[in-house]
């Protein structure tokens, strides 16, 4: 049988590097487009064997360009995202919904046979940030231009290389105190990024369509349980302080000013809302590939670089001795 072709956008993530790997050892040949190929192609290249994946440099709004990948393309992926403006085009509505708009039209062009498009979970109620409304859009224009398109809307993705875990292993390594938004009630249904693949090759391989998929892990945890959790994985005692809107409301607007921010008042949005299944539409679990990796099992893999000593901390230490 001949090997399909699959285009990806936003390879180079956490996601998109697991899953290339997963695609190219089941056959598959990977096409992924990247905006600095001397910066992240040879990172991409290492996820497979040569001859099964290609390096392509392009602005993703080059619409000429990226136009002749199409021609032979069976399966388009788009994985790109982001958490925050940081000018330059990377706007929110450049990102989340005028781009996947130009790819659904594509996929309809050149008769694509699936169009999967990373969106993200609770957006539907978080109607006052943003980001989520960015998302929302982004999704009506591929139903609008693609309707075969299926679309994941994933949780908290984490793994050792995210911006979440480490992230807050670093600041709470760091800060005698961490601050709890909305008293750390929010609740997340993190899910690790092989678990996602998992998910993301399923519906490649059972040639799933016209769906929107919730993408969620096996726990519902509250924000001050996951800092809680982190912190007993690095062995750490850290106060976990609760703070007014107000006042959290004024560091976000200083934190967002840095090119890296730690917070955004968007981001601080976010937070106001639950991230976990709306039980209105289908789950992973539901088309068959549950969740299995458990948050604290998962990052323990890897907190030992946060704790004192790294990988022979005396937790670790005792913990092989037990």
């Amino acid at each position: 049988m001949k090997a399909k072709n699959c285009l990806i956008f936003g390879g180079s993530g956490q996601i998109g590097r697991n899953l290339i790997r997963k695609l190219t050892k089941k056959n598959y040949k990977v096409t992924v487009v990247t905006r600095n190929s001397h910066q992240k192609g040879y990172i991409i290249k290492t996820q497979a064997n040569a001859g099964y994946i290609e390096v392509v440099e392009a602005n993703i709004f080059d619409e000429k360009k990226i136009r002749g990948l199409f021609e032979k393309t069976d399966i388009c992926i788009n994985l790109i995202g982001i958490l925050y403006e940081s000018g330059k085009g990377n706007t929110f509505k450049n990102i989340h919904s005028i781009f996947p708009s130009i790819l659904a039209k594509l996929c309809k062009e050149y008769k694509v046979q699936q169009f999967i498009h990373l969106s993200a979970l609770g957006i539907n109620e978080a109607i006052s940030s943003e980001y989520a409304i960015s998302k929302l859009e982004g999704e009506t224009n591929i139903k609008k231009n693609f309707p075969l398109a299926t679309i994941l809307r994933p949780s908290i993705v984490y793994s050792v290389d995210d911006n979440f875990t480490t992230n807050f292993m670093t600041l709470l390594s760091r800060l005698p105190f961490f601050p709890l938004y909305y008293n750390g009630a929010t609740k997340f249904t993190p899910i690790h990024c092989s678990d996602l693949r998992d998910i993301i090759y399923h519906i490649i391989s059972k040639n799933i369509h016209s769906k929107i998929i919730e993408c969620i892990g096996p726990e519902v945890i509250s924000f001050k349980e996951i800092l809680k959790r982190l912190l007993k994985l690095i062995n750490k005692n850290r106060l976990l302080i609760p703070v007014p809107f107000f006042f959290a409301n004024i560091t976000a607007k200083i934190f967002q000013i840095f090119p890296k921010p730690l917070l955004t008042v968007d981001q601080l949005i976010l937070l106001k809302y639950d991230n976990v299944s709306s039980n209105k539409y289908q789950t992973n679990f539901d088309i068959g590939i549950p969740s299995s990796r458990e948050f604290a099992k998962e990052v323990e893999k890897y907190c030992y670089m946060w704790r004192e000593g790294g990988q022979f901390s005396t937790k670790k230490y005792n913990s092989m001795n037990s």
